[in-house]
């Protein structure tokens, strides 16, 4: 049977940086939905170093899904659900609720709407305290951190005029309108950043 695993070099680099944060931000237990989970590798790895969590993956892509499942099952791990067909913007999302959210890389590859669908989402899926974790490159003040954060800016733009670095005040009032406090901040290896919200 041909393997269907889908692979992101950048993933094998960033999971153990993203993992150091998540352990400190995730709760011991429950359900954590993570949304545009691609290919898979993420949530395979969190969920084999947290245990006492049940990790439920999802995409909108019925490629990115056969991916996950191809992970789940070549890791045998029993706290990954099968990955839900989830486009944020499609409400109702086919989950009530979650512990915590986790979305990687997807606030710079999809529109601006998709990010205020995730807070719109974040609010009526999460508990008070409950925590929404975003990882990828941002502006700050209106600049980019780097000169590759934004020759990375000017080529998502090139494939797509919706898409884009965003600017993390921006990303933060957005949170803010959808009843989210301000956010962790946490600095990371390439020019990347985890932002946590708290609902």
């Amino acid at each position: 049977m041909n393997d269907k695993r889908l692979f992101a070099p950048s993933t094998a680099r960033n999971r153990g940086p993203i993992l150091d944060v998540l352990r400190n931000v995730l709760p011991s237990k429950g359900v954590a939905l993570e949304i545009a989970s691609g290919a898979g590798e993420h949530v395979t790895f969190f969920a084999q170093h947290l245990p006492g969590l049940t990790f439920c993956p999802s995409d909108p892509s019925a490629e990115a899904r056969e991916s996950i499942s191809a992970w789940i099952a070549s890791t045998r791990l029993a706290n990954v659900n099968a990955p839900l067909a989830l486009n944020v913007e499609d409400f109702p999302w086919p989950i009530n609720a979650a512990n915590a959210i986790i979305c990687i890389n997807m606030t710079h590859i999809s529109p601006w709407s998709a990010t205020e669908a995730l807070f719109e989402g974040g609010s009526r899926a999460l508990r008070k305290g409950a925590p929404l974790y975003l990882y990828g490159p941002y502006k700050r003040g209106g600049a980019h951190t780097a000169p590759s954060n934004a020759e990375f800016d000017a080529s998502l733009r090139a494939r797509n005029a919706a898409w884009g670095i965003r600017d993390l005040e921006d990303v933060a009032a957005c949170a803010r309108a959808k009843g989210f406090g301000e956010p962790q901040i946490v600095d990371m290896p390439a020019h990347n950043l985890s932002v946590i919200f708290r609902r």
